[in-house]
Formats: C-alpha cells, structure tokens, sequence
C-alpha cells in the first residue's frame, strides 16, 4: 500500500498538512493503534502525518489546578514519572497495566483517545477523572470534555484536518478516592469489562463509570446512590447499557462492584484490573 508521508513539526503544522492532503489522511505517533489497522488494511489513508516529533505535543506543564499532557507523550513515560502526575499516583498505575511494556514505550496518550476503542484503558480513565482535550486546527484551538469527544466505537468528534494537541487533567489530591478496575482474559488484553470510581470532596465530585460496554463509557446518574447501596448493581448496568448480553452484563456488575469496594474501603485508594 502507498501513501505520503510528512512529519509535523508542532500540532498546528500537522493540523495544516492534514489540511493539504485527502479526507482519509491520518496522523501517527506510536503507531500502536493505527499500525495494526493498516496490516489488517482496515484504514488505508492516502496520506500519514507524523507527529511524534511534534515540539507541544511532547511536553506536559502544570497549569495551576491542572497538568497538560502533550498528545505526543508516551504512556511509559506516565508510568515512569517522566512527566508530573496530576494524581496521587493514579495515572502511573494505570499506565503501567496498560498492555506490554514494549506498547508502552511508543503509544501516546492522545493515540489512545483518537482512536477511541471503547475497551481502551485512557479512554474510560480520563473519562472518569473529568479530563479534557486540547484540539488543534491551524493556530485556533478548542476543548472538549472526554465525555463529550467519543461519538461512537472508534469514532469522535474530530474534524479531519484537527489533531489532538494535547490532553487537560484536573489535580486531584490525596484527600480524593479513586479505584479502576477492569475484567481481561490475561494481562495485556483489552479489558472485557471495567469500571471506575472517583470521590474528590475538595472539588465536590462524584462520578462513577462503566466502561468496556462496545461504545462509549457512560457515566452513571445518582452515583451517591450507588455508592450509598440505595440502587441495584444490577439494574443500573441494566438500564446504561441495556444491549449487553447476560454474561456480558454479569462481567459489568462485578466490575462496578470491585470498583465501588476499592473507593469506599479504609484502604489506600487505588484500582484493580
């Protein structure tokens, strides 16, 4: 297969270059995502703009009450401390059960998002945790919440000449409680089923989410509810995901429970998988 190939200096040159080429041109980074589809011939793109040279999307800096992460970071480098945690931890050790080491090394975080596979460990994370991400076109820039981004299975919002510049998280403190757990048939699979906690009183949010459900994660209504056991386990993934099978839907329930437990107990927050 042929294609062209341009490599971007900063997210608006590649923003610009998508501009120039067809419809079905694709930025890369790591290539972890999108590398895959094209030996399968899923995605056969005219054209490839490399960003993972990109000056601002290989960054991360503390903005105050956030960190922004650069598109083009890596998720070894999260697990590693290379760049600061806007968490007490949470993201390195998300990103360290994140497939094998070797995926880790070249799969950037805004790769993950791009391409949006519902069972994708950043996807339903920073959907948990309020994230949003910075969107490039040209020298203009907008933000989108996480739970707004995802349109679909491996779809988003993302015109075809905007590119993910960058990703914004909120600081959370260790007075936060936070669990993630997810459901896989062996280490380094996509999770089967997931689900995520986050209790942070000094920003007086709570927000549950289930994950992992062949579309987009959906945060669940009344999560003092669930967490205070005023509602079935069992009828809320019922009622957000009414198209799971029976073994499907059994795998959630449990999922959401582990999750519930980790972020309630006396414990040291964290997360399972």
């Amino acid at each position: 297969m042929r294609f062209e190939y341009a490599a971007a200096a900063s997210s608006a040159a590649a923003s610009a270059l998508l501009a120039q080429v067809a419809d079905d041109a694709k930025p890369i980074a790591g290539g972890q995502s999108l590398g895959p589809m094209l030996n399968l011939r899923l995605a056969r793109p005219s054209a490839l703009v490399d960003v993972s040279r990109a000056s601002d999307m290989r960054t991360a800096r503390d903005e105050g009450d956030a960190i922004f992460y650069g598109g083009a970071v890596t998720h070894a480098e999260i697990e590693d401390g290379d760049v600061p945690d806007a968490t007490p931890g949470w993201l390195a050790a998300v990103a360290r059960r994140i497939a094998y080491r070797a995926v880790r090394n070249r799969g950037t975080i805004a790769g993950s998002l791009v391409h949006a596979d519902p069972a994708a460990d950043w996807v339903n994370v920073l959907t948990a945790l309020g994230a949003h991400v910075v969107v490039a076109r040209g020298s203009a820039v907008r933000t989108v919440a996480l739970c707004d981004f995802f349109t679909g299975p491996f779809a988003t919002v993302l015109a075809h000449d905007e590119v993910v510049a960058g990703v914004r998280v909120l600081k959370r403190r260790a007075t936060a409680r936070w669990s993630y757990w997810k459901f896989c048939l062996k280490a380094g699979d996509f999770a089967k089923a997931s689900a995520a906690v986050l209790r942070d009183p000094e920003r007086r949010e709570t927000r549950i989410l289930l994950g992992a459900i062949e579309r987009p994660p959906v945060l669940l209504d009344d999560p003092l509810a669930i967490l205070q056991g005023r509602r079935s386990l069992a009828d809320v993934v019922t009622q957000a995901a009414p198209h799971l099978s029976d073994e499907a839907r059994t795998l959630h329930i449990a999922a959401l429970r582990r999750a519930i437990a980790l972020a309630t107990s006396d414990g040291k927050p964290g997360g399972g998988s």
